[in-house]
């Protein structure tokens, strides 16, 4: 079953990401709508997405780990249910705590169950190319703006915003609870081996206590908070930032998709350059990169140099993000990648939880968001110099003690 089943956990993977992470994404396209409702301030429903933020990173680590002791099935599926059910009941929230309680903790903790078990699932499926099948789940995910979003715009030009987000916790029942039982655990952690390191693993006597310790670990996930924390902003910010430049709701929303679309060729572009150039290599010059992009924002204000620095920035920023999952699965144990990996998450989740808090005082004190982007600009230059310390662990070296 191995080498043809793989490509359906794939699938799996991307379409259960395309899903989760839309409809968490959702949010971006519904701030206004929401806000001008409720009366709720911008800031306030932004936290809701900090929140969700906090919740991811709280559960990453711990999904990922019960994802090695359970299988990646029963955590997706569980994962699924929930969103689903969280995002019904934000639709009926009639305060902003009770929005930014149900949205945030439920909603993050529910897509948290997603991410980090299948990107676990998927290296360990592949011994070789790996940095590309991890890289077209990622694209999987990278659909959501392309799809979910649009989907989220045109149901709120049709319905108000509760009726919307209604209709995409129905559409993520329907699609992700069926998908999430085509997922297995990959074949070299099946019955008996299930918490046994396969022949040939790195660091194959390694324990989990001294993985979480070990610097290579940290590394990656201080230069993950950092990436995160540079494009959490202008990804959450940027239709809103759009809407303030007198570009229309449904446009601003395309400029989003431009995004996702240029990342769905770099999440494939990266993968192929990781498998040649090798994946350390390629993040820290693409985080150099990322640092510059998000910085164009600051000099745009009509839909045509939007596109432009969106088709950019998504390239760069989603081809990065899948070369964290490859560089652990190079340096750590296969059974203990959902632990590995949920952690590298929980750091790109709190990383993630500054932009929407942060870009919403900006704009609230200054009534611009320029500020935002060139502080962007100077958090992306520190995770480039934080890679760059990043060294991997020996390719022979004598055995873990203890």
């Amino acid at each position: 079953m191995g080498l043809s089943y793989r490509w359906v956990i794939v699938a799996a993977g991307g379409l259960l990401g395309c899903v989760a992470i839309g409809a968490m994404f959702s949010l971006p396209v519904f701030l206004l709508p929401i806000s001008r409702d409720t009366g709720w301030s911008v800031t306030g429903v932004s936290s809701a997405m900090t929140i969700g933020f906090l919740a991811m990173a709280l559960g990453s680590m711990a999904w990922g780990s019960l994802s090695d002791r359970w299988g990646p099935r029963a955590v997706v599926l569980t994962g699924s249910v929930v969103l689903a059910a969280a995002l019904a009941l934000a639709s009926r929230a009639t305060s902003l705590v009770e929005f930014q309680l149900v949205f945030g903790l439920a909603v993050g903790g529910a897509t948290a169950a997603i991410f980090a078990p299948m990107m676990a699932c998927v290296t360990g499926w592949f011994d070789t190319h790996r940095s590309l099948a991890v890289s077209l789940v990622s694209a999987g995910m990278g659909m959501a703006p392309m799809t979910m979003a649009p989907l989220a715009a045109w149901l709120v030009t049709l319905y108000d915003w509760r009726t919307s987000l209604l209709i995409i916790a129905a559409l993520v029942a329907a699609v992700m609870i069926p998908v999430s039982l085509l997922v297995r655990r990959p074949p070299a952690l099946e019955g008996q081996n299930a918490l046994v390191s396969p022949d040939g693993e790195p660091q194959s006597d390694m324990s989990v206590g001294q993985a979480i310790k070990s610097p290579q670990f940290i590394i990656l996930l201080v230069t993950n908070f950092f990436c995160c924390a540079t494009h959490s902003g202008p990804i959450f910010h940027t239709v809103s930032y759009a809407i303030t430049c007198g570009i229309p709701m449904v446009a601003a929303v395309s400029i989003y998709s431009v995004e996702g679309l240029a990342g769905m060729g770099g999440r494939i572009a990266f993968g192929l350059l990781g498998d040649r150039f090798g994946a350390k290599r390629t993040l820290v010059w693409g985080l150099f990169l990322q640092a510059f992009g998000v910085l164009g924002y600051v000099f745009v204000s009509q839909l045509g140099p939007f596109y432009a620095v969106a088709a950019l920035v998504g390239f760069i920023y989603a081809g990065v993000m899948p070369l964290y999952a490859v560089i652990a699965r190079e340096n750590f144990p296969l059974r203990m990648m959902g632990t590995v990996i949920g952690g590298t998450a929980m750091a790109g989740s709190l990383g993630m939880a500054t932009g929407p808090l942060t870009g919403g005082l900006i704009y609230d004190t200054f009534d611009s968001y320029a500020w935002l982007y060139i502080g962007s600009w100077g958090i992306g230059i520190g995770a480039f110099l934080i890679a760059l310390t990043f060294r991997p662990f020996p390719k022979t070296q004598p055995a873990f003690a203890g």
